[in-house]
């Protein structure tokens, strides 16, 4: 079995895979990784992957360390079954590069977008012949609201859940409208400006947050939460064809 480390901004995803198969998934404190050993010891791991976008602290490879399995840290250095062509390999989140080997893993031989709606909201595109291109990074849904309340006098920290109306009738859903169907709207841009250009073009939405689409896009997307932890398990896997 293969023990797979997400570790993101707000918390780290610890999974077990069987195979190709996910058996189960916890969430754990990012920056200390508090239940790791819990999580280990329920399963037979044979080795494990871990990706960090807060870097490998101290604390965290000290608790990678105590796991009697190999633990490959993903970094820019790493194999992967992608051609990576970002300028800067080393400035690149595993995150991300990790999304796009799980997409395209799923659909070989295709041009892919894929869509993190997480704490930031990321894009990444591989092209049919295996190619990452890199993609772009905006803020995220409680990030804007965040700046909002943050870099002004007197507009209030609004909570996400509520109501969003068209056209808001007072501050907070007004501020809920902005962010949450902006977002939308930005979203389904940067999926119609690749289609312009790429018209087979495959999307894959992951992340914490969900959105209602056009109807014209629904059917190009589709959802996968787990794309970055298949992505870290094909890239392991992959490593292990390589000894």
């Amino acid at each position: 079995m293969n023990l797979i480390i997400d570790i993101g901004n707000t918390s780290a995803k610890l999974v077990a895979f069987k195979g190709d198969t996910i058996i189960e998934e916890v969430r754990v404190p990012n920056t200390d990784l508090e239940g790791l050993a819990v999580f280990f010891n329920k399963y037979p791991f044979k080795r494990g992957i871990a990706s960090s976008v807060i870097g490998f602290t101290p604390n965290i490879n000290k608790e990678l360390d105590r796991l009697n399995i190999p633990i490959l840290r993903l970094s820019s250095n790493t194999p992967t079954p992608l051609v990576n062509d970002y300028r800067t390999p080393e400035t690149l989140g595993t995150d991300r590069l990790a999304a796009a080997v799980g997409a395209y893993t799923r659909f070989p031989n295709h041009d892919i977008l894929i869509i993190d709606a997480g704490t930031c909201i990321t894009y990444e595109f591989v092209n049919k012949a295996g190619h990452y291109k890199g993609g772009s990074i905006s803020p995220g849904l409680q990030m804007r609201l965040k700046a909002l309340h943050d870099l002004t006098a007197k507009l209030p920290l609004v909570d996400i859940e509520g109501e969003v109306p068209e056209i808001g009738y007072d501050t907070e859903t007004s501020i809920r409208s902005g962010v949450v169907k902006g977002l939308v709207a930005e979203i389904e841009g940067r999926i119609n400006a690749f289609l312009e250009k790429y018209p087979s073009l495959l999307v894959f939405l992951t992340g914490g947050d969900i959105f209602n689409f056009d109807n014209k896009i629904k059917n190009r997307i589709f959802a996968d939460k787990y794309i970055v932890p298949k992505g870290l398990n094909r890239i392991l896997e992959y490593n292990n064809e390589l000894l």
